[in-house]
């Protein structure tokens, strides 16, 4: 199966500062593919650059078109979507305007969007019933749900989260990233940058680990996870999923 996003030989930088060198990757159709390592590995910046917010040198196509000549919002219409560390909401609307803002470009009807918003609210329960409710007065883990749901009202086809459990309690970790692993069933692949090693390995289909730059290890995420150097220095304070009550 050809891979939905191809990335082969990519250079990233920032000013003088090469920041990603020689990164290749893909993901196919409905995979879940975890990308891991120390802060400053260039993790974000490698997300950044495939949905255009920074300039990169080498491969990067997205079902065969080159992106390089893309802005994010053509990008976008494609179907990348890219929820941002810690979300970025609009704090003085509410739960149920924020996710309609999610839809905006791509100007649903009236019948279309509401369909969304409960194929959301399906996946997502917590919003319907925060849904009146002002984004900034949500808890940490409800804010992180509504960045979810926001992003998924653009009917996404390759979801890019970085670092979805930053912050966030254990139980609330095992919550958001359970609810990540179910997405591939609509055939939504996903890309996740996340510090929790072990939990991203654990819902991922492969894995790859990042390391001042470059790949350093890559694999299919069982594979990874047994891995005596990733469980020495990735998987050593993490918690499992099935761990949690």
């Amino acid at each position: 199966m050809k891979p939905i996003l191809e990335i082969d030989d990519l250079h990233i930088s920032y000013g003088m500062v090469e920041a990603v060198r020689g990164v290749s990757l893909s993901i196919s159709a409905g995979e879940i593919i975890s990308v891991i390592g120390p802060n400053g590995a260039g993790k974000s910046t490698l997300l950044n650059a495939i949905i255009g917010l920074l300039p990169s040198k080498g491969t990067l196509q997205f079902e065969g078109q080159d992106l390089h000549w893309l802005d994010v919002e053509s990008r976008i219409e494609m179907g990348l979507c890219l929820v941002p560390e810690r979300g970025e909401l609009f704090g003085a609307l509410s739960v149920l305007d924020n996710l309609r803002l999610g839809a905006y470009s791509k100007k649903l009807g009236r019948q279309v969007l509401k369909e969304r918003l409960e194929w959301v609210y399906g996946r997502l329960p917590r919003l319907a019933e925060r849904m009146a409710q002002r984004a900034d007065t949500l808890s940490g883990g409800e804010r992180q749900m509504l960045a979810l749901g926001r992003a998924l009202m653009s009917s996404p086809r390759l979801l890019m989260l970085d670092e979805p459990s930053l912050g966030l309690a254990p139980l609330i970790v095992k919550d958001i990233l359970n609810i990540v692993g179910t997405l591939r069933e609509d055939g939504v692949s996903i890309l996740l940058v996340e510090q929790n090693a072990r939990a991203a390995l654990e819902i991922s289909d492969r894995g790859y680990v990042l390391e001042t730059g470059e790949i350093a290890l890559t694999g299919e995420s069982a594979r990874l996870a047994s891995d005596p150097r990733v469980q020495a220095t990735y998987l050593g304070r993490d918690v499992e999923l099935d761990e949690l009550p």
